[in-house]
């Protein structure tokens, strides 16, 4: 029998590629053939999953002057011809989007060929590209139970399966949560994403230095600066002796999860799923510039299930964070009952979950069309690709 073959398309952001990469790893557990599309930027997957093969397309944003735009379309123009060609060679089964643009192409190509299509949409907004792409594919899997940005005559695609996570972060799961006691170590995990957040490194040590020595003395803090910041964020907990890790990036974070009573985080769509598979409280604060806010829908969908506490940017004042940790501090059963609540919402699963309905999307599309597939003329791609401009 032939080796069965699934196309993943991602833009290359972790936020991105953390599922699709999560998904290959449940999809070659099954004997099932993966490749990745995506641009110059992606980094695909490295080592972390075995055989799958990586190729790079051109894809660009059209948004911006008018000018940024038609180069963005250009781009993308050649992007699909280069992914067609791609998808003719590999006789997929299946293509799977993940969002960003470089996703677009691919997939934009799957449909006009009549392979079945699903994308992925990992925040509670649905994004840009997947926006675009919806009412071309057959299946919208997301993350969250509400996702808005769907049209309506395509509500009758979605399939919740939650956002597929690391098999790192899905061991944690049956660890229980390392409850804080009265008077003992709060352990603080700080992380601001791939590339840090400087709100974090100008907000959090401003914030645990207000507190009373007694109460700063429980803390240990691990803490994800940037660069530029890690000198300032140093200096500021040696000076009042605060017990402190600091580093631009964590190649253990599953081991720092573990290890954590509370976390303090930007809340994208992969911290979000992570924080609730495993299980542990977190205070979100989510990037004010965030394309359609969606962190903040991410922070508030998680926040409702009783699993973080959402704080804005205008709110994240040193203040109104030394304030948290000083109630935490002396109601740790606060955090114990968070802790509950987010591993209620999380789902281990995810992974195995959107590998059954990709390759149950696969069988159907043996046989027959699915929704939005085949019988596109160019011109009308030609108007899907420009309608992402507007």
């Amino acid at each position: 029998m032939a080796e069965r073959t699934v196309v993943l398309a991602a833009g290359g952001t972790g936020g991105h590629m953390f599922p699709a990469r999560a998904l290959a790893e449940a999809l070659v557990r099954r004997g099932v053939r993966v490749a990745l599309i995506t641009d110059a930027r992606g980094a695909g997957f490295g080592d972390e999953v075995s055989g799958v093969e990586t190729f790079r397309i051109v894809a660009g944003s059209p948004s911006g002057s008018l000018i940024e735009r038609a180069r963005g379309l250009a781009k993308l123009a050649r992007g699909y011809m280069q992914s067609k060609a791609l998808l003719r060679r590999l006789a997929p089964e299946c293509v799977v989007g993940f969002g960003g643009y470089p996703s677009a192409p691919a997939l934009m190509a799957a449909s006009r060929m009549g392979l079945p299509t699903v994308i992925h949409e990992q925040n509670a907004v649905l994004g840009r590209a997947n926006r675009m792409l919806a009412k071309r594919v057959d299946i919208i899997a997301t993350a969250h139970e509400q996702v808005s940005g769907i049209a309506a005559a395509d509500l009758f695609k979605v399939v919740k399966t939650g956002n597929p996570v690391r098999a790192a972060v899905v061991a944690l799961r049956d660890d229980p949560y390392p409850a804080p006691v009265p008077d003992g170590e709060l352990r603080l995990l700080v992380l601001g994403g791939s590339q840090g957040a400087r709100i974090l490194s100008d907000v959090v040590p401003q914030a645990i230095v207000r507190l009373p020595e007694t109460k700063r003395a429980r803390l240990s803090v691990v803490q994800q600066c940037r660069q530029e910041d890690l000198p300032q964020v140093r200096e500021i907990y040696a000076a009042y002796r605060v017990r402190c890790v600091l580093e631009t990036f964590f190649a253990d974070l599953p081991d720092r999860l573990h290890w954590c009573h509370l976390l303090i985080a930007r809340a994208g769509a992969s911290t979000v799923a992570e924080i609730s598979v495993a299980g542990r409280p977190a205070i979100l604060v989510p990037y004010a510039a965030a394309t359609d806010d969606h962190q903040a829908a991410n922070a508030r969908a998680l926040a409702a299930a009783g699993g973080a506490w959402m704080m804005r940017e205008d709110s994240f004042q040193p203040e109104a964070l030394s304030a948290r940790l000083e109630f935490y501090l002396r109601q740790p059963s606060t955090l114990m009952r968070a802790a509950a609540r987010a591993h209620e919402v999380g789902l281990p699963d995810a992974a195995n979950r959107l590998a059954d309905l990709v390759l149950r999307q696969a069988a159907g599309g043996a046989n027959g069309g699915g929704a939005g597939r085949g019988g596109r003329s160019a011109a009308a791609r030609d108007t899907a690709l420009r309608s992402m401009a507007a």
